[in-house]
């Protein structure tokens, strides 16, 4: 169920083309939000959520902008602030996963992995606060990654995601007097085209979890939509597990 609780409010997303970013774009636009997402490679499918979007009266533009790009990402953001005269939540959602053990993966996989995973965020978030008021919104997307990780070859992707953990303590304390809220949102699995719940390796973390299935991106988006709402006005700092007991 959805509501018009974010009416008048604007929305950044980075990363929303698909999968968890697509949910959340469509889940704050739903809610009344007018939602700017970015995409790098996927331009039909950025383009078709957006046209989705506005045919069922929402407000949406797609943007094609590489997170790692410090730059483009400011601009970008200072763009959207612009066109709309006001910015009131970011999400933080692009991300990239470089899987390897400590004896393959390489150099350029852990700057690759920080670059989008942890500067990036670090780096929206300052364009973004700059034109954020009293009841500002700053929600990244980790991962329960940060608490758990039971698998090999996905150090490089843990730390990225525990990083932003010491992120946002830090930031709630800096962004705390200007009534700006930051938090994470730690997803467990989710059935999406990167982590299909019915693949041999989807299947087998049912068996480390308390409930025994994916999440469908849509609950990530509820938790997501919930952070930026009136009603999360005093959750700032936080971390929070949205995994069926992943790290349980």
């Amino acid at each position: 169920m959805t509501t018009n609780h974010l009416q008048g409010k604007v929305a950044f997303v980075s990363g929303g083309s698909r999968g968890i970013g697509a949910a959340i774009v469509r889940r704050l636009a739903a809610d009344g939000a007018t939602v700017a997402f970015t995409y790098q490679s996927s331009a039909d499918t950025a383009q078709a959520l957006a046209a989705a979007i506005e045919t069922a009266g929402g407000t949406a533009v797609a943007l094609r902008v590489d997170a790692a790009d410090a730059a483009a990402l400011t601009t970008a953001i200072d763009d959207v602030q612009r066109r709309f005269g006001r910015l009131d939540i970011l999400v933080n959602n692009a991300g990239v996963f470089r899987a390897g053990d400590i004896a393959t993966a390489t150099l350029e996989d852990f700057d690759a992995t920080v670059a989008v995973n942890v500067r990036a965020v670090f780096v929206a978030i300052k364009a973004a606060v700059a034109h954020m008021g009293a009841g500002g919104r700053v929600i990244n997307i980790g991962s329960t990654n940060a608490d758990r990780m039971p698998f090999v070859g996905a150090a490089l992707y843990a730390m990225s995601k525990s990083a932003l953990k010491g992120l946002v303590q830090g930031l709630s304390r800096d962004l705390g007097p200007r009534g700006i809220t930051v938090n994470n949102v730690q997803p467990g699995p989710v059935n999406t085209d990167m982590n299909p719940a019915d693949t041999d390796f989807g299947k087998s973390m049912h068996g480390l979890m308390a409930l025994d299935r994916h999440a469908d991106a849509s609950e990530i988006a509820g938790m997501v939509a919930y952070l930026a709402s009136a009603e999360a006005g005093f959750v700032t700092g936080a971390s929070l597990n949205i995994d069926g007991g992943f790290a349980a």
